[in-house]
C-alpha cells in the first residue's frame, strides 16, 4: 500500500483501489465479531452513548445504519425509539439481521433512490472504506429528511494519540487493507460543508482506537 497526502488540504489517501472482483472476495467473509448480535451486552453500552448524542438534534424517525456490522447501534437505536434499518456489503450480515428482526439489505448506498426516507444515517467507520467517500455523502444529503442528520465516525490521524502510535511503530490503520482514506477532523468538517452538512458535534470515540466521531445536519 503506498499512501498519498494532498498537498493543499492534507488530505491522506491511498494511491489506488481494488477492482471489483477482489471487493467481492473482501466482503465473501465477516469477522466473528461483525456478525449480527455478537457481544451485544458490552457494545450496547458504547452504542447509547452514540444514539443518546443523536437524539438531541433528532428525536424519532427512521434510522438507516449503513455498514451496520453486529447491528449494536440500530438494536439501541430502537430503544429510543427509532425505526432500525440497517445496508450492508456482505450478504450473510443482512440476512443475519433480517433473522434477528430488523429490515436489512445488501446494497450500495450510492444505489438507494428513496429521497426523504430517513432521519438518521450513520455512517460508522464507513467512509474510510470508500473509494469515493463524497459520492457516499451524495447520496446520504438526498436521503435524508430536511432537518435529518447523520452519525460518522473515523480515524482520526491529526492527533497526538495517532502521532503517539507512530512514534511506537505501531499504528494498525498504515496496513489496514479495507482502508482508503485517512481523515483529519478539519478535512472531515470542510468536506461536510462541501456536501451540504453543517458539523454540530465532535466526539472521542470509544469504537475502536484513535477514532473521532461527529454529527452533522442536512443543510
Amino acid at each position: 500500500m503506498t499512501w498519498m497526502r494532498c498537498a493543499a488540504c492534507g488530505h491522506v489517501f491511498t494511491d489506488g483501489y481494488f477492482s471489483d472482483e477482489v471487493c467481492a472476495e473482501v466482503f465473501s467473509s465477516t469477522n466473528p465479531n461483525q456478525q449480527p448480535g455478537a457481544s451485544f451486552e458490552q457494545n450496547r453500552y458504547v452504542s447509547a452513548g452514540i444514539v443518546e448524542r443523536v437524539a438531541r438534534y433528532v428525536q424519532e424517525g427512521r434510522w438507516l445504519d449503513v455498514g451496520f456490522g453486529n447491528g449494536s447501534l440500530l438494536f439501541t437505536a430502537e430503544e429510543w425509539g427509532f425505526e432500525p434499518e440497517g445496508l450492508d456489503l456482505r450478504p450473510s450480515t443482512a440476512e443475519g439481521m433480517r433473522r434477528l428482526g430488523v429490515e436489512a439489505r445488501c446494497a450500495d448506498l450510492t444505489t438507494l433512490d428513496e429521497p426523504g426516507r430517513y432521519s438518521v444515517i450513520s455512517l460508522a467507520d464507513v467512509l474510510e472504506h470508500m473509494p469515493y467517500p463524497g459520492k457516499g455523502l451524495v447520496a446520504a444529503h438526498r436521503l435524508l429528511r430536511e432537518d435529518g442528520v447523520i452519525f460518522a465516525s473515523m480515524p482520526h490521524y491529526d492527533c497526538a494519540a495517532w502521532r503517539l502510535l507512530d512514534v511506537g511503530n505501531a499504528n494498525p490503520y498504515w496496513g489496514e487493507l479495507e482502508h482508503f482514506h485517512n481523515f483529519s477532523r478539519q478535512r472531515l468538517y470542510d468536506f461536510l460543508g462541501e456536501h451540504g452538512f453543517e458539523p454540530l458535534n465532535y466526539s472521542v470515540s470509544a469504537r475502536y482506537r484513535v477514532c473521532m466521531e461527529v454529527i452533522a445536519r442536512r443543510i
